[in-house]
């Protein structure tokens, strides 16, 4: 089956990479720049249901388009070709305008992802050009991805809302590429007027990031992270579950993470005076005291985990 479906495809323009099993199928997605995958279900090696679960585990394929080729006709395997990812099924004999319909259709689609993907990449390399200007944020983004997803694990939120934690931990400074250098990079406290003009970064990093709508659970994450418990917090003055919990995950780690790094104005705070000072906040009625809990519960259980990454 596979030598008349290849000649069909590259007769209709498209680049065809064939293989004889699911091994060799699994290696080309993960090796090649491919648009779509074709997987008879029954081939020797792994089966197309496992080859389909391993390409969608992956973060760098999990959005290639996967289409099952099959003669089995009971729900169940259809079923079952669902839960491991698969984009789509064609049964066998494959008729030509289905299969052509169907990989039009789906590669489209991946131009589009792909697309997707490199305003994500921009939006990203902006992040880390704005926390390059200052030598004693670099790093901040990539750390502050990684603690949020830790905390969030930790009390348990959705994997959705992990991931959208850790977009957020890279991008939710973005706005600061309109704040002045002088500002950015002032050495001491800012005064009423610098102090006002920062706290609008929040505001310009929702808007930059509008446009994407992959984003939109992003959003609220960059907007809302300088709010505080007691409605001192900026932009919008929002109190207590008022905060998106995502954006209260996102601060817990910000600010551990700001006063455990050297700073113009001191040097980095050891993990035990930090903590002091963010549970002395939280009885200010800053920061959620049951974040602050889980936080405290997760540097016992892995220290290594952040002191390695300040190392």
């Amino acid at each position: 089956m596979r030598k008349p479906l290849t000649e069909l495809l590259r007769m209709n323009c498209y680049r065809v990479i064939a293989v004889e099993n699911g091994e060799q199928a699994f290696k080309q997605a993960c090796s090649q720049s491919v648009d779509l995958v074709l997987l008879d279900v029954m081939m020797p090696g792994p089966s197309g249901f496992s080859v389909c679960r391993a390409i969608k585990a992956r973060p760098e394929t999990r959005f290639l388009p996967v289409v099952l080729i099959t003669g089995l006709a009971c729900a169940e395997d259809r079923i079952r070709g669902i839960e491991v990812g698969a984009d789509d099924f064609l049964h066998k004999p494959v008729k030509k305008e289905e299969l052509l319909a169907r990989v039009r259709s789906l590669v489209r689609l991946k131009r589009y992802t792909d697309e997707l993907e490199n305003a994500e990449t921009v939006l990203c390399t902006l992040a880390r050009s704005i926390e390059a200007k200052d030598p004693y944020t670099e790093g901040h983004c990539d750390r502050l991805s990684r603690y949020t997803v830790s905390l969030a694990e930790k009390i348990g939120v959705s994997g959705e809302d992990r991931n959208d934690l850790r977009r957020s931990g890279i991008v939710h400074d973005i706005g600061k590429v309109a704040v002045p250098e002088f500002v950015l990079l002032k050495p001491g406290p800012l005064d009423a007027s610098e102090r006002k003009i920062m706290e609008k970064h929040t505001i310009i990093g929702e808007r930059i990031c509008a446009p994407l709508k992959s984003f939109r659970n992003v959003l609220p994450i960059i907007r809302s992270h300088h709010e505080k418990q007691d409605g001192s917090g900026y932009p919008d003055h929002l109190k207590g579950q008022e905060i998106p919990l995502t954006a209260r995950i996102l601060q817990t780690m910000d600010i551990y993470d700001s006063l455990t790094t050297d700073r113009p104005y001191r040097g980095a705070l050891s993990p035990e005076r930090a903590l002091e000072i963010i549970r002395n906040e939280t009885r200010r009625g800053w920061w959620d005291p049951d974040l602050v809990s889980a936080l405290e519960g997760l540097l016992e259980k892995s220290p290594l985990t952040f002191s390695e990454a300040n190392a």
